[in-house]
């Protein structure tokens, strides 16, 4: 069963600042996981790691600055994060696929679709 989620969040700040949450190691912790190395460049790999000892591994298809991001997972899914500057701030729009259904992956696109956990991302711009 392939697992397909979709999600628009609008974020209270520049698409530069959202780009950067998105793609600084640094500032990923502070919201998605508990440990990040990613090279947000083409051909650039991710690694992020949560306090349970889960990891996910990727690696960067697409990264065009305050646009679009794809990272492509390594048990065949993909995550494609778009950017586009609205009123009030940035709109990301969130589409994470799975060729096979995996609680991880549901977890963490869930976190993108429930507001308390889209909470803490909104906190990395106070």
């Amino acid at each position: 069963m392939e697992l397909h989620v979709e999600r628009d969040v609008v974020f209270p700040a520049e698409p530069d600042e959202v780009w950067e949450a998105l793609t600084d190691p640094e500032r990923l912790e502070e919201w998605f996981a508990t440990e990040v190395e990613l090279d947000a460049r083409p051909g650039g790999e991710g690694i992020f790691r949560w306090g349970d000892g889960e990891e996910r591994r990727a690696v960067v298809r697409e990264a065009e600055p305050e646009e679009r991001l794809v990272l492509d997972w390594e048990d065949g899914g993909e995550v494609v994060l778009e950017l586009e500057e609205v009123d009030g701030g940035t709109l990301v729009r969130v589409t994470e696929t799975s060729p096979d259904f995996a609680a991880a992956l549901e977890l963490h696109a869930l976190a993108w679709a429930q507001p308390r956990y889209a909470g803490a991302a909104y906190r990395s711009f106070a």
